[in-house]
C-alpha cells in the first residue's frame, strides 16, 4: 500500500512539470478577492495612544490610569445599530423559526411540495429521488438518525403567508397558532407574535480557551448558544420608579417614527447574537455566489472602543476634544443630562437619531452621549494594570460584568467622557444601553480603504 501512495505521488509529481508555474515555486492563489469596505462602517486605522484619565479623575475609582497601548485597524459602525437594523434580526429568525416548524411537521408527516398545503414549506432534501450525491450521503448517515433539524436546509423560496384567512391548510394553521401569543393573553382583539419563541440558535469554536488549554479534541471546544432575542421593552418602565415611560414602552421599538434611533434593551448575551447572525447573513450572501467569506462581526474590545471615540485626538476629555460640552455658538456637543433634573436641555428628553449631532474626526456618531455601549471586553477594576500593551483585552468568560462605554442620555458630563469606564452585567437589559460592532481589517494596505463608503443613511 505504502509503494502505492509513493507511486501515486511520484506521477503526480511528473504531471504537475506541464502545467504553467514552469516548476517555480509560485503560490497557489486563492479566490480573487478585493477589500471590500462593510456598509455602513468606517474604517479606523490602527495606532498607538494613550488609553485612561489623562486629566483629574474627579469622581476618584482610579480604574483607568495612563497606559500606552496599540491596537490594529478595524472598522467600525459609524452609529449605534438602530431600530430598524435590529428588527431585521428579529424578523429573520421569526420568519427562520417559522419555516423550520413547518418544515419539521411537514417531514413528521411525510407531506410533499405540490399540493399548496404544508408540504411546500418542507426541507430542501425532502426527496430521495431529486437529491444530489452530497445531500443523499448527509441524509443516509447523519439527518436520518437524528432527531436534530439545524443543519438541514429550509426552503427560503416560498413566502410565508400571514394572513390567517388564507392559511393553506389545518397543518399550518397549527404551526402558526404555536408562533402566536395564546388567546388568554391577547386584548383589543389582537393576537401578537410570542416573543419567547423568537430564539437564535447559533455554534461557535471557543478559540482563545482551545489556544489555552493542552490537549483536548476541536468539538470540545464547540460551543453552543440559545438566545432570546427581543429586546426588553419594559426597560423603560423598570429603570425608573416614579416616572411615567409607557409610550417608549409601547412604541420606542417597533413604531417606524424611531426607525433610526438606537435599539435599546438588548443584553450583552443579545448583541453578541446579532454579531453572530450579521456574519452568517453575509456570508450567506457570499457563499451563494462563490465569492471569498468575509470575517466575523464582533462586539469591539474596551482599547478598540476608546480609541475610536478619540478619534486621532490625544489626551482629549471627549470626542470632539474639550474641556467642554458646548460649542462656539453655545451648543451641547452630545445627548446627556447636562443639568440638574434638566434632560431636555440639549433638545433631547430620551435618544435622538443615530447620526445626530457631528461626528468625530473618525466619522463616528454619538461616540458620547446617546447610549452608551456594548463592548467585548470584561470588567476588572485593575485591568489596566495588567493588559497587554498590543491589543489589550480582558476577556472572561466566568465574568459576567460587562464593560459599557460613552456614557448616555441619562447621564451627567463625567459619564460620557472617553476615558469613563462603567459595566453591567451580562444578561442585563437597559433603557440607555445599545451597541454597535466591528470588523477587523484584512491586510496591512490601507490607502485602498481610506475613502468614505456608502453610508448606512
Amino acid at each position: 500500500m505504502k509503494k502505492f501512495i509513493a507511486f501515486i505521488a511520484i506521477v503526480s509529481l511528473l504531471v504537475s512539470c506541464g502545467r504553467n508555474d514552469r516548476g517555480e515555486l509560485v503560490g497557489v492563489k486563492g479566490k480573487k478577492w478585493n477589500p471590500e469596505k462593510p456598509y455602513g462602517m468606517t474604517l479606523v486605522s490602527g495606532g498607538a495612544f494613550i488609553m485612561g484619565k489623562s486629566d483629574d479623575d474627579i469622581a476618584a475609582i482610579k480604574n483607568a490610569p495612563t497606559k500606552t497601548v496599540t491596537v490594529r485597524s478595524f472598522y467600525m459602525d459609524e452609529t449605534e445599530i438602530t431600530n430598524t437594523e435590529y428588527r431585521q434580526f428579529v424578523k429573520w429568525v421569526r420568519d427562520s423559526v417559522t419555516r423550520a416548524r413547518l418544515a419539521i411537521l411537514a417531514d413528521e408527516l411525510g407531506e410533499t411540495p405540490g399540493n399548496n398545503g404544508i408540504g411546500d414549506y418542507a426541507f430542501v432534501d425532502y426527496d430521495p429521488e431529486n437529491m444530489t450525491p452530497y445531500e443523499q450521503y448527509m441524509y443516509d448517515n447523519y439527518y436520518s438518525f437524528s432527531d436534530d433539524y439545524s443543519d438541514r436546509k429550509l426552503n427560503w423560496d416560498i413566502d410565508l403567508i400571514t394572513d390567517p384567512m388564507d392559511y393553506p391548510d389545518e397543518y399550518y394553521v397549527e404551526v402558526m397558532d404555536t408562533m402566536y401569543i395564546p388567546l388568554e393573553e391577547s386584548y383589543n382583539g389582537q393576537r401578537t407574535i410570542d416573543v419567547d419563541k423568537l430564539v437564535y440558535k447559533y455554534r461557535y469554536l471557543d478559540m482563545e480557551a482551545a489556544a489555552r488549554q493542552t490537549g483536548g479534541k476541536r468539538k470540545d471546544f464547540i460551543r453552543t448558544e440559545e438566545t432570546k432575542i427581543y429586546p426588553d421593552t419594559t426597560v423603560w418602565i423598570k429603570d425608573f420608579a416614579y416616572s411615567y415611560n409607557e409610550p417608549m414602552h409601547n412604541d420606542y421599538f417597533w413604531h417606524s417614527a424611531y426607525d433610526d434611533y438606537p435599539v435599546v434593551g438588548v443584553s450583552w448575551q443579545q448583541a453578541k447574537a446579532f454579531c453572530q447572525w450579521r456574519t452568517d447573513n453575509k456570508n450567506s450572501y457570499k457563499k451563494q455566489r462563490g465569492q471569498e467569506l468575509v470575517n466575523r462581526f464582533r462586539l469591539p474590545s474596551e482599547a478598540e472602543w476608546e480609541y475610536a471615540a478619540r478619534g486621532g485626538l490625544e489626551g482629549a476629555t471627549y470626542p470632539w476634544g474639550g474641556p467642554y460640552t458646548k460649542n462656539d455658538r453655545g451648543c451641547f456637543m452630545a445627548n446627556f443630562k447636562p443639568l440638574r433634573g434638566d434632560y431636555a436641555a440639549d433638545q433631547a428628553l430620551y435618544t435622538v437619531e443615530a447620526d445626530s449631532y457631528e461626528p468625530n474626526d473618525y466619522d463616528l456618531y454619538n461616540m458620547a452621549g446617546n447610549v452608551s455601549e456594548w463592548v467585548g471586553s470584561s470588567y476588572d477594576p485593575n485591568a489596566y494594570e495588567y493588559i497587554s500593551t498590543m491589543n489589550p483585552n480582558v476577556s472572561d468568560s466566568k465574568n459576567q460584568r460587562k464593560v459599557v462605554r460613552g456614557g448616555s442620555w441619562k447621564d451627567v458630563a463625567y459619564i460620557i467622557q472617553v476615558s469613563t469606564r462603567d459595566y453591567e452585567y451580562a444578561d442585563s437589559a437597559r433603557s440607555y444601553i445599545g451597541f454597535r460592532t466591528v470588523q477587523d481589517y484584512l491586510g496591512v494596505d490601507q490607502d485602498v480603504n481610506t475613502r468614505k463608503g456608502p453610508s448606512r443613511r
